[in-house]
């Protein structure tokens, strides 16, 4: 570790390309050949949906974006490295059918303008190394008693269930199929010097070894990402992201328990990044996508659609092949056509993105959406994943329009609102994430009021 403002020069850099064991392990690499990336290149041809063979003109009337945000925070204990994890999570309403109207204007009032966007964010802090909290005795108990009391003090609307109450819905989910499958492995308890399976309970319980307190959280298994002796980035991003997926089913089952379901054939949502869950808490992703099936099912009863749910990829490996596969190695010209979409299958994705022999087939534990490359009427590219209602659409190892719920509607809002600022983005997007980075409507309660708005308008019409 170097120290401060202090740079590797070109030498040192120049000897790690000359070393033995670099060039013995270059010499060790799968090299993908020339002609197999023009066959990468072939097939990607052969598989592109244009847009005018979906037709569609449906544009939401208001749109859902959700983001988070995470800032670790040092903490003035007397401890060294303390910290703590200040994490904010918006949800960005857009009232679109407004800013169409606006847009036929020839000058606008921006103060009006403004109304267009209702923000909601909601915070919390989480304690990193070194933070301890009255009544525990270590960072990790204080992290995990943070934790579930952010669950249980949180709700979207002014009446329904609580962030907690969402996600022990989830875990009985995952507890039931457990059973189905004849039981699951337990993880190790979370109480130090306990040497057993964790015992599974929910809200605030007893451990039967120990006597100390359990949380039906624990189950997320996030304590274990901890590091007690350094900066906790990777925990905080993961309690990030678990908050994300779990405000977006809390929405969701929000509007089932004030009967709005049939107002969810005007809303889009969107979410910053892919629909899927990692590391430790990934086993909620099967819960998710069983509750998002029930949903979907009983919303579609009303609307005769399907929800229109998608998230978008920024960058990473997807979208650098976007990029490359876009265009031409002879005269560096896109090839991709405007207004069209492909549809990726797990045998593309392994042999052309993510290499892998495996049969078991790419983010099948992890995602409830499935990816795929769309190229706008701009020329902006954009890496979507569009949620998956059933086994059919799960299934990667075909990739057809029929897979993709709603796809001529997503191309056609992907039109509507990609980023001129930022081309890999949508618009929503761009004010979730200002609003969680910088929350100026911390508590705020908006999805009240909106469906209220939404509920009147319907029955005028």
């Amino acid at each position: 570790m170097g120290f401060e403002n202090e740079f590797a020069s070109y030498e040192p850099l120049r000897r790690i390309l000359d070393s033995a064991k670099v060039k013995s392990l270059q010499d060790r690499l799968r090299i993908r050949k020339m002609d197999e990336r023009e066959n990468g290149q072939g097939e990607f041809e052969g598989n592109i949906v244009d847009k005018a063979d979906l037709p569609s003109d449906f544009i939401p009337d208001y749109i859902v974006a959700i983001d988070g945000s995470y800032q670790p925070a040092k903490a003035e204990n007397g401890f060294p490295g303390a910290e703590f994890g200040y994490i904010t999570i918006s949800a960005v309403l857009i009232i679109e059918k407004a800013v169409r109207e606006f847009a036929k204007q020839e000058f606008i009032d921006p103060k009006n303008f403004r109304e267009t966007e209702k923000a909601s964010t909601i915070d919390t802090v989480i304690p990193g190394c070194n933070v301890i909290i009255e009544g525990e005795k270590s960072a990790k108990t204080s992290m995990r008693r943070a934790l579930f009391e952010e669950l249980q003090n949180t709700r979207v609307f002014e009446e329904g269930e609580t962030l907690l109450e969402t996600y022990e819905h989830l875990f009985r989910i995952k507890q039931e199929k457990d059973k189905e499958r004849g039981g699951d492995r337990l993880p190790r308890s979370p109480i130090d010097g306990v040497d057993e399976d964790m015992t599974y309970g929910f809200g605030q319980y007893e451990c039967h070894h120990s006597g100390e307190t359990l949380y039906s959280t624990d189950a997320l298994r996030l304590h274990e990402l901890m590091n007690p002796a350094g900066t906790n980035g990777e925990l905080y991003g993961q309690v990030m992201g678990m908050f994300e997926k779990l405000w977006l089913i809390h929405i969701l089952r929000a509007f089932e328990a004030k009967g709005w379901f049939n107002l969810l054939d005007r809303v889009a949502f969107v979410m910053d990044g892919p629909l899927a869950c990692f590391s430790t808490w990934s086993w909620m992703n099967k819960s998710i996508i069983t509750e998002l099936a029930r949903i979907n099912e009983l919303q579609k009863k009303l609307t005769k659609k399907e929800l229109l749910l998608f998230g978008i990829e920024k960058s990473g490996t997807f979208y650098n092949h976007f990029e490359e596969v876009d265009t031409t190695i002879e005269d560096n010209k896109d090839r991709f056509p405007n207004q069209s979409a492909f549809l990726l299958s797990d045998g593309y994705i392994k042999r052309n993105i993510i290499f892998s022999e495996s049969d078991k087939p790419y983010g099948l534990d992890t995602y409830f959406g499935r990816k795929l490359f769309y190229k706008t009427k701009t020329g902006y590219r954009i890496v979507p994943v569009l949620a998956f209602f059933d086994e059919k659409q799960q299934d990667l190892e075909t990739a057809n329009t029929e897979q993709y719920p709603r796809l001529a509607d997503l191309m056609n809002v992907l039109d509507e609102l990609v980023s001129s600022r930022y081309p890999n983005s949508v618009s929503p997007l761009v004010s979730a994430h200002a609003e969680a980075a910088i929350p100026l409507n911390l508590g705020k309660r908006i999805f009240d009021d909106i469906a209220r708005e939404i509920r009147e308008k319907s029955m005028q019409e």
